[in-house]
């Protein structure tokens, strides 16, 4: 376990390595490759939506046509074919506009699951010190925030900018075909609104980017403080993290009145921009009627046209505002899935010289000043079990998340080796008192280990482990429902779960850290007894947390200060009287005092 230098939450420095943050090119480039496997629908509802939306642009022609009929006074029959025709265009522009927003919508989501899994997968992969560096708030901001104003984009943006685009280029093409002085009387709002979209974008890029990370730091504050309150109160720390928590909290908050402030300015502008167009082609249509090169039907056609393209153009620009706020937060999620593969979890090298582990020269540290192993070597044969055994903070945990591929060494080589092709799972396989029971049924839960397991396999794994009787017992067995609203499993069933799925997955080389540490005195012994089954025919590598465990091992190595100071089996060290002697008589000393 690893904990902040001074070892209380929260007080670790303010300025966290954050992940990275795609660039605007990155973003796109990401996105494209995310298109890219649906482009035919991608095509399908932009044909619908070009459809849709020239259709509807026979309204303004047809309501000019029914004024210019009414102007010259003709007989009321004249009016039934335009009014026919709007009945006809109304109900084809909505079946078609359904159709093709259905297909965006689609595509939308498609991209955005392919979205998440990519994020997903990455961030699993990452070294836990990475994100330890990070912060927690960062990852889950990213993973809860950024991910729903992405979604939000997806399903209500994206197809909305995609009508609103359309129909702001066919309409100034309509107008064109009207009379091309309309258009270009038109076409005065369009510097007042490319001035608007410039202020507005180059102010929102900053504002939403630092509001995400505020929010980030916010979380990451609130996590700690909560996560760690009985020590904030045991080191009467309340005041001050009550100030941090404050202070991020101002930022988050003064970040977001920014972003409001620049949404008022956005409208403001908008609002001029309209008038002029606007009163440019009702002046222009004033004249054209005078002079005869257009009927008042046509006038008022184009007067409908532009006024038709208040929706679409405030739509598209104030969709800046959604868009600004969506990239912000997909640039935080391509970042992650963009991290390079020398900063991701790598595989273990796997040689042809027998199952075994070396451990050649390790170190590691969590950050400048925190070096937690120092060019630690240690070999296990195939089949042995050694255990570990040592201090608090020895360094006991991360040289067993090390040897499991959880994190990466800062210096030296953690190598595994193979004798054959082996399982298709994992080579190592990692247990820890820190277990998680998924939400589904018992089943599911133990397919996580594989997913092709029939309920033989199932009931053989947790007949192994000692937990099939218990199973079965349940209201459904193998089909109750367990995790968060299911079923309720205590810490030792929760384990011998964990070891279910730990002897699904096959994996030749097992690391379990302290994985009977949570089970109490009362079930130490049965999962004692699972664990052991459990590991049978694989190399093992166990964090002692009890030392019986270190009397049933191969091998004993004891960890101080992060270096082997001593390794043999518990008889020899017992009678070399070094520190293993030490901690065997202090932890037999206490099991029998309640005895004496």
């Amino acid at each position: 376990m690893t904990s902040t230098p001074s070892g209380i939450p929260g007080t670790a420095d303010d300025s966290a390595e954050l992940l990275p943050i795609a660039s605007g090119a990155r973003t796109r480039a990401a996105l494209r490759t995310l298109i890219r496997p649906d482009r035919g629908r991608a095509l399908l509802g932009l044909g619908v939506l070009v459809g849709a939306t020239a259709v509807g642009l026979l309204v303004q022609p047809l309501l000019g046509r029914i004024v210019d009929i009414v102007a010259d006074g003709r007989p009321a029959d004249a009016l039934t074919l335009p009014v026919v025709l709007l009945l006809a265009v109304a109900v084809v522009q909505g079946v078609t506009t359904t159709l093709g927003l259905t297909q965006v919508a689609r595509l939308g989501e498609t991209v955005l699951a392919r979205l998440r899994e990519q994020f997903v997968e990455r961030a699993l992969q990452l070294p836990a010190d990475r994100l330890e560096r990070a912060g927690a708030g960062d990852l889950t901001a990213r993973v809860t925030g950024d991910v729903a104003r992405v979604a939000e984009a997806v399903r209500s943006a994206l197809p909305e900018m995609a009508r609103s685009v359309l129909a702001i280029v066919l309409t100034l093409g309509a107008m064109a075909l009207l009379d091309v002085r309309f258009l270009l009387a038109a076409l005065l709002a369009v510097p007042v609104q490319a001035l608007t979209a410039r202020w507005y974008v180059r102010r929102a890029v900053t504002v939403y980017a630092d509001q995400r990370v505020a929010n980030g730091a916010q979380q990451q504050q609130l996590l700690e403080t909560i996560g760690g309150a009985v020590t904030v109160r045991g080191h009467r720390l309340e005041e001050q993290h009550t100030e941090k928590s404050v202070r991020r909290s101002r930022k988050a908050v003064e970040l977001t009145m920014r972003s409001v402030h620049l949404v008022l300015g956005f409208y403001a502008r908008l609002h001029i921009a309209e008038y002029i167009g606007l009163a440019a082609v009702l002046v222009t249509g004033f004249f054209l009627v005078r002079d005869g090169s257009v009927s008042i039907g046509t006038a008022t056609a184009a007067a409908l046209y532009f006024h038709s393209l208040f929706g679409p153009v405030n739509a598209a620009l104030v969709l800046l505002d959604d868009a600004q706020s969506a990239a912000a937060g997909l640039a935080r999620l391509v970042g992650v899935t963009d991290i390079e593969e020398s900063a991701v979890q790598l595989p273990h090298q796997r040689t042809e010289a027998g199952a075994a582990v070396t451990v050649d020269a390790v170190s590691h540290a969590y950050g400048p000043g925190r070096t937690v192993l120092h060019e630690v070597s240690l070999a296990l044969r195939a089949g042995e079990h050694v255990a570990l055994v040592g201090t608090s903070g020895a360094g006991k945990s991360t040289l067993a998340r090390l040897v499991a591929g959880v994190q990466q060494p800062t210096g030296g080589t953690v190598s595994v080796a193979q004798s054959a092709p082996g399982p298709a799972g994992p080579s190592v396989v990692l247990v820890t008192q820190e277990v998680h029971v998924f939400t589904g049924t018992l089943a599911e839960d133990l397919r996580l280990a594989r997913p092709d397991a029939t309920d033989t396999d199932l009931r053989t794994a947790l007949a192994t482990v000692y937990a099939l009787e218990w199973a079965e017992a349940l209201p459904e067995g193998l089909a109750t429902v367990v995790g968060e609203g299911g079923h309720r499993l205590d810490p030792a069933r929760a384990q011998q779960l964990a070891l279910a799925r730990l002897v699904l997955a096959d994996p030749p080389v097992a690391v379990l850290d302290e994985a009977t540490a949570e089970a109490g005195s009362a079930g130490a012994r049965t999962l004692e007894r699972s664990a052991e089954a459990a590991l049978a025919g694989r190399t093992a590598l166990v964090v002692a947390h009890r030392l019986t465990q270190a009397v049933a091992a191969d091998r004993i190595v004891v960890l101080e200060a992060g270096r082997v100071v001593e390794s043999g089996t518990h008889d020899e060290l017992r009678t070399a009287d070094g520190p293993y002697a030490t901690l065997w008589r202090a932890w037999s000393g206490s099991r029998a005092a309640p005895h004496l």
